[in-house]
């Protein structure tokens, strides 16, 4: 019998390289989703698909890997050594993956496309909606897309451009100018018959409205508070445009800023503004935009427009 002499090829390498399946970006999403919300229904809202297609999808990725990634438990799903690293991971091509898409974005030479905007309701409807109008005719070449909301959204992870925003104490990680000081005094409706001056010990007799915890001002509830105005409250709710609608209503007297509530025949300033709860008002962005045209244009029109009404929105002395 002849002795073979000829080496057979090595196919190992290449049987491994079939066998072999690259984890794709959306599986290391999946296994952060998880890992974030502790459990698969939370992932499935967060990567808006069905619970089904995430534990689905789990179990190709623990297949192909040959590795379990998480612990199951009643109380929820807690990743594996293997499951943090491979988390851990995907935290980091998340944040490179934001922040060049930050950096592109800022390369437009020209003010056209979309900017993403989140500012309140209040300012909306009481400041900003006839600003952005006239902006939209200076600027046709740009979108504004408006998300109104109470919460300050998350502008590293380009939930939104730019926040139009009221604060004393802006977020450290931004940047940003500020607009104008924003003046807010007690107001209440005509037919209650109360005269603009009236000591503040005279108006805790009235039923007051105040914020809901969900609107987080904590400046006009330490006002309320230290003025023995507490026990007056009857009615609160958590949004300005909210508090003036039940002043409207004749609910009761309530801390509104002065810009939202001067336009309104029907209510009265009671006081002069209260120095304690005056604040500014923000525009803010990301560093990584700073160079974006649009968004300069925005910034630039918003600073001139809205500090030539700085006088109203600082509100008005009594008398």
């Amino acid at each position: 019998m002849q002795k073979r002499t000829d080496k057979q090829p090595d196919n190992s390498s290449a049987a491994t390289q079939k066998t072999r399946s690259n984890l794709a970006w959306n599986d290391f999403e999946l296994v952060l989703a998880i890992a974030t919300a502790g459990s698969l229904s939370g992932a499935s809202r967060a990567l808006g698909v069905s619970h089904a297609t995430v534990f689905r999808r789990l179990g190709d990725v623990e297949q192909r890997l040959g590795v379990t990634l998480f612990e199951r438990s009643r109380s929820g799903y807690r990743p594996t050594l293997a499951g943090e690293e491979l988390a851990d991971t995907a935290r980091i091509m998340d944040e490179a993956a934001l922040a060049a898409e930050r950096k592109v974005a800022g390369r437009d030479l020209e003010p056209s496309g979309e900017i993403w905007t989140t500012t309140t309701d209040s300012l909306l409807m009481g400041l900003l909606a006839p600003l952005f109008t006239q902006f939209r005719n200076k600027y046709p070449g740009i979108v504004l897309d408006v998300a109104v909301s109470n919460q300050l959204f998350n502008l590293t992870r380009r939930e939104a451009d730019v926040a139009i925003r009221p604060s004393n104490r802006p977020p450290e990680n931004l940047i940003g100018r500020p607009l104008a000081s924003i003046g807010q005094a007690v107001y209440g409706h005509r037919d209650l018959g109360l005269t603009p001056g009236t000591p503040i010990e005279t108006l805790a007799h009235q039923p007051w409205i105040s914020a809901g915890p969900r609107l987080q001002d904590s400046q006009v509830n330490q006002w309320m508070e230290t003025n023995a105005l507490k026990e007056a409250c009857v009615y609160r709710v958590d949004t300005l445009v909210s508090i003036l609608s039940a002043v409207r209503s004749g609910m009761g007297l309530a801390v509104i800023p002065c810009y939202l509530a001067d336009k309104d025949p029907d209510i009265i300033q009671l006081t002069d503004p209260i120095p304690e709860l005056e604040y500014r008002l923000w525009f803010l962005m990301h560093p990584d935009l700073r160079g974006v045209v649009r968004i300069h244009a925005l910034m630039d029109f918003l600073t001139d427009a809205v500090r030539a009404q700085e006088q109203h929105l600082a509100g008005r002395l009594l008398g």
